[in-house]
């Protein structure tokens, strides 16, 4: 049923997101929004069959974690849902055909070690989809909502994909996600072809809506971009630091050797700093609030001198 503060999160959402996108299905989680636009290629093509990328993490549900590029977390299952291959992103162009429904792209694999796909081989892929007739999506649940320094990934070159999938920070750590969609495809979706008992509710929406504006008000997409490049400067002057990867606030650590991401996330962790591993041993991955300021990037560069 229509609430008024649906329509104002999906309107916000819409006008941060921008063309070529026209409609939203709300849903909890990015799982949930995973699920359903592998659902939502395989109606509006026809097929089966979805590739997606080694090193790329869809979520814990069953058709997002069929589609898992990291095997300790695919391998959990004893039967995958059919239909789903898993190539290395050098592949992914040679093995789509007129059986393909959806390539499935994690633009930056956080937890496959930040690692970028690049916007060449986007583009590639993206000219091998429209040639065949299959479906380009893009899971930006890590890499959405402003996160690197862009409202949405596909922001920086102009390589819109035909759906995307957000959550995360889309409602301040409210249960809440989202599946964007282009006119085309939403002209597809009929009534009761998708749904959600709890998607859209009035408490997730003004959640959604408050995050969008002070994102907006606060300048917050600029900031990600201003503090990642920051963040990389500071980083790279110190000795541990090997390489920084990713973009805007989407940071990853390559740790020089000797030491291991792990071992630098528990000195990080012993000065009140919240950090995380990675796929890659020697990749320590941070996430920081769009919020961040130069001094605590200063608090942590210095954190991790002490390692």
């Amino acid at each position: 049923s229509y609430n008024s503060a649906r329509a104002r999160a999906v309107a916000k959402l819409i006008k941060l997101a921008g063309p070529p996108y026209y409609q939203v299905f709300l849903v909890n989680s990015g799982g949930e929004a995973n699920e359903n636009v592998l659902k939502l290629a395989r109606v509006a093509t026809g097929r089966g069959e979805v590739i997606s990328l080694e090193g790329s993490f869809h979520g814990r549900s069953y058709g997002a974690l069929s589609a898992t590029g990291i095997s300790k977390y695919r391998e959990y299952l004893n039967t995958p849902v059919p239909m789903h291959r898993v190539v290395s992103p050098e592949e992914v162009v040679q093995n789509i055909s007129e059986e393909t429904a959806a390539v499935l792209i994690e633009p930056i694999q956080s937890m496959g070690g930040v690692q970028e796909i690049g916007f060449d081989r986007l583009k590639e892929i993206q000219a091998a989809c429209q040639a065949h007739g299959a479906l380009m999506i893009f899971d930006e649940i890590q890499t959405g909502v402003a996160r690197t320094g862009s409202f949405l990934y596909s922001g920086h070159e102009g390589i819109y994909p035909d759906l995307v999938s957000l959550a995360k920070g889309i409602a301040s750590g409210f249960p809440a996600g989202a599946v964007l969609v282009t006119e085309q495809l939403a002209a597809g979706v009929q009534k009761g072809d998708l749904g959600s008992t709890f998607g859209g509710g009035p408490l997730s929406c003004a959640a959604m809506e408050a995050t969008l504006e002070v994102i907006e008000s606060e300048n917050l997409i600029e900031n990600a971009a201003r503090m990642g490049r920051y963040i990389r400067e500071k980083l790279m002057e110190l000795q541990i630091v090997q390489e920084v990867l990713g973009r805007g606030l989407l940071v990853g650590v390559r740790v020089a050797e000797g030491m291991t991401a792990k071992e630098l996330k528990g000195v990080l962790l012993k000065q009140h700093i919240l950090a995380d591993s990675s796929l890659d041993p020697q990749v320590l991955r941070m996430m920081p609030p769009l919020t961040i300021t130069t001094r605590e990037v200063d608090l942590l560069v210095e954190a991790v001198k002490t390692a």
